[in-house]
């Protein structure tokens, strides 16, 4: 057999997962222990988002004609890929949080809704909160006006009763 047909399911299979990813970000695990590892992908997994290490050849060919072709100037050094299909800001989110404890990750360029991101603008996406975090935030700020128009009528109500 081909190296080459050995070498194609890879690259198929790093195309299918960022075929239709919301977020992809590429990190450099350079230093992390085996322990800090096992940490940073329990902690992906449970967020749903995919953490793979894949050799850099096999990334540059399945990043060809596609939004994450900007990538492809980044592929040196160990590098790993964290993709989520639904949140776009929680592989860079999880990532820089887990960098904080563990300063040998870094986060290196990303891809989030088609929209090149360097290593700067993946920090600032990072501090982005999660999607339903921001659901929860504007129907506070919504509730609070109804909430506080309704205990100024109460109010109103019980001085007019006294």
């Amino acid at each position: 057999m081909a190296k080459v047909e050995l070498k194609k399911p890879i690259v198929e299979e790093i195309s299918a997962n960022i075929a239709d990813a919301q977020g992809v970000v590429l990190v450099n695990y350079s230093g992390l222990t085996v322990a800090q590892d096992t940490q940073l992908r329990k902690e992906l997994r449970e967020a749903g988002v995919v953490y793979k290490v894949y050799k850099n050849t096999m990334m540059n060919f399945a990043f060809q004609g596609t939004p994450c072709e900007e990538l492809c100037k980044h592929l040196d050094g160990t590098n790993a890929l964290a993709i989520s299909k639904e949140d776009a800001t929680a592989p860079a989110r999880i990532l820089a949080k887990f960098a904080k404890t563990a300063p040998q990750l870094e986060l290196v360029a990303g891809v989030v809704e088609g929209g090149y991101y360097d290593q700067a603008g993946i920090k600032a996406l990072s501090e982005v909160p999660s999607r339903e975090e921001l659901l929860g935030k504007l129907l506070g700020s919504i509730q609070s006006p109804i909430t506080n128009f309704a205990r100024v009528i109460s109010q109103i109500a019980e001085a007019k009763e006294a």
